[in-house]
């Protein structure tokens, strides 16, 4: 098995701080949009932050997504508070633009940022917490606000046989796009939002052939109706009863969604709002995949249950020879590794207590919170909550 590295994209380089970090009464870990936003609020209630960035630069996790990456949800939905995102940077904004917006929200609040800054261990001592950094120093803070975000450490499952596996495997966070893979065979696992994207991606840039592997169904929701965006309909129904969100989702999608189960792609048994709860579940938005699996450039497939040393055997017995497989399997959080206090999280890592009141005396997680509303909007409502709450305890 060949395991491919990540490309880093093309971007403004900037040399990594190394300025020692003086000892801290309020530090925020990451400098994605949760921490940048909890960061200005907490100085617009007079609290000064240190933020600790792992890489170079701010936004870190969104430099490393695909090209053609776009926001789910609206632009004037998405901005973090105090700072709009601009308007040029039209409906839908790319990966790009929003790493500019990020940059600029850091600058335009004077954010204490020290990138380059790897947090490796945390422990509590007295009144305040210690961190562990990567180069073996130890500092001190009162107040911690961890915004490492759930999609943080990648996750590949351990398939029977991988080791053996004489193919290419990488995880969809080194995915860029699609020219090292074209005239290549390739098979999508997993058929959320970023494997149907890279799947669509893949079939447009010329890879010779392109399966999606479907362990559960998705639901699949067109990203505007009429001009109206789906993230509207999961603000205005997000109310609702289970069931009766339940009912209404599967309605509209047979309403919306032509029914790929003559394709191979089933429709999906459990309802949308049951798995939002149980597995922090979103939908799948449609930016080109029914249209690809109904034209026969993308063919979904079985789960992936083994690999030989030339195939990858699939739930239905049957098997596939891919060059490439692109493991679109999720993230993991990796704050249990970060904290030794497994109480602190539940079995998937997340933080059983987040987005506003503390964890523990001075710890405060933000970001974690999965809704149909949109991960922005949410992170913008949670930097307030959180601001909140430390600025009562000064």
């Amino acid at each position: 098995m060949v395991v491919a590295a990540a490309t880093t994209p093309a971007h403004r380089a900037v040399e990594p701080s190394i300025t020692l970090l003086p000892m801290a009464n309020v530090t925020v870990l990451g400098a994605g949009a949760a921490g940048l936003a909890v960061a200005a609020q907490l100085k617009a209630n007079g609290v000064e932050s240190v933020v600790l960035e792992r890489g170079p630069e701010v936004a870190t996790s969104w430099r490393g997504r695909y090209d053609r990456l776009r926001l789910h949800t609206v632009r004037r939905l998405s901005g973090l508070p105090g700072f709009p995102i601009p308007h040029e940077y039209g409906r839908w904004v790319r990966r790009d633009d929003l790493v500019r917006y990020l940059e600029a929200y850091a600058e335009r609040f004077a954010l204490d940022v020290r990138t380059g800054t790897t947090v490796e261990t945390v422990k509590p001592g007295g009144e305040r917490w210690s961190l562990r950094l990567a180069d073996g120093s130890e500092q001190t803070t009162r107040t911690l606000i961890v915004a490492t975000g759930y999609l943080h450490t990648p996750v590949v499952p351990q398939w029977p046989g991988l080791p053996s596996w004489t193919g290419t495997l990488i995880h969809s966070s080194a995915y860029r796009n699609a020219e090292p893979f074209k005239g290549k065979k390739v098979l999508v696992v997993g058929p959320g939002n970023s494997g149907a994207e890279i799947a669509t991606d893949l079939a447009e840039g010329g890879a010779a052939s392109v399966s999606l592997a479907v362990r559960t169904p998705p639901h699949i929701v067109r990203r505007t109706t009429a001009g109206w965006p789906a993230q509207m309909n999961g603000l205005l129904l997000s109310g609702l009863p289970e069931p009766v969100f339940n009912s209404m989702a599967a309605t509209m999608a047979r309403m919306e969604v032509p029914d790929l189960r003559r394709y191979g792609m089933e429709r999906p048994t459990e309802g949308l709002k049951t798995r939002l709860r149980t597995q922090r579940y979103v939908p799948l938005q449609d930016v080109g995949i029914v249209r690809d699996v109904i034209a026969g450039r993308v063919r979904p497939v079985a789960a992936v249950e083994s690999f030989t040393e030339t195939e990858v055997r699939l739930a239905d017995g049957s098997a596939l020879s891919p060059d490439v497989v692109v493991a679109a399997t999720g993230y993991g959080t990796g704050l249990p590794t970060l904290f030794d206090d497994p109480a602190l999280f539940d079995d998937t890592g997340v933080p059983l207590v987040h987005g506003g009141p503390p964890a523990r005396p001075g710890l405060y997680f933000i970001g974690y919170h999965v809704t149909l509303g949109g991960m922005l909007r949410e992170l913008a409502i949670e930097s307030r909550r959180v601001a909140r709450a430390v600025s009562a305890t000064r």
